[in-house]
């Protein structure tokens, strides 16, 4: 894999904050940090996407928001509402949650109609997370098919509120299955820009963190270095 420029390695993060104690303050200073920086895009919750538009107007940072986040588990007509207010409200993408214990108690017709009719809803881009820290190797396969299988774009590895964050080998395992067909989201515990890199060098195409902003000076350091 080729260096990648300090533009382009910040083009692969979705600068995110989803803590459920943030203030509007934290949340408009994420949204900003994305600016600064020019990253790929900024991940909030739906309440906050029209301030998000707002303060990113005439940028090109994507505004993501989360659906069905972070347990997967509820109704789908909840989960379409969701998606369609997020639509209506000026969302670039959204980061689905699918529905983990449907999945792993074999029910997997449900939870990829459940997909496809938020897909459907929504009408934007759709990442949907399998969050692998509660899945085993061979459901992490199943999972990336189905997610594949469902006419969304991505595979998104995490939520970062499961019993772990994102590993090399989810990525690999995931990227093994889906080829070039669709692209890989790693999320959940990337703090350092070796990580991240090392992600992307297995086939990650974006990095979620809620931790940008050191992924990108990190990175700047280590071209310094480099170069």
């Amino acid at each position: 894999m080729k260096l990648l420029s300090l533009e382009e390695f910040a083009k692969r993060i979705d600068h995110t904050n989803l803590k459920p104690s943030a203030k509007e303050k934290d949340i408009i200073r994420t949204i900003e940090e994305a600016k600064k920086y020019n990253f790929r895009g900024v991940c909030i919750p739906l309440i906050y996407v029209p301030l998000a538009n707002k303060l990113l107007r005439d940028t090109d940072v994507k505004v993501v928001t989360v659906i069905g986040f972070p347990l997967g588990y509820y109704p789908t007509e909840i989960k379409v509402k969701e998606a369609q207010i997020a639509a209506d409200w000026g969302a670039d993408e959204i980061d689905m949650v699918m529905n983990i214990s449907f999945f792993r108690s074999g029910q997997r017709e449900y939870v990829l109609e459940d997909i496809k009719k938020v897909i459907e809803s929504a009408g934007i881009p759709t990442k949907v997370i399998i969050e692998t820290s509660y899945l085993t190797e061979e459901e992490i396969r199943d999972a990336s098919g189905l997610v594949m299988d469902s006419g969304a774009f991505c595979v998104k590895t995490n939520t970062g509120f499961g019993a772990r964050g994102v590993t090399i080998d989810d990525v690999r395992i995931i990227r093994s299955v889906v080829g070039e067909r669709i692209k890989i989201k790693a999320s959940g515990g990337i703090r350092e820009a070796k990580f991240a890199l090392a992600l992307i060098r297995e086939g990650a195409d974006i990095i979620g963190a809620s931790a940008g902003v050191r992924l990108y000076e990190d990175y700047k350091e280590f071209l310094r270095k480099k170069l």
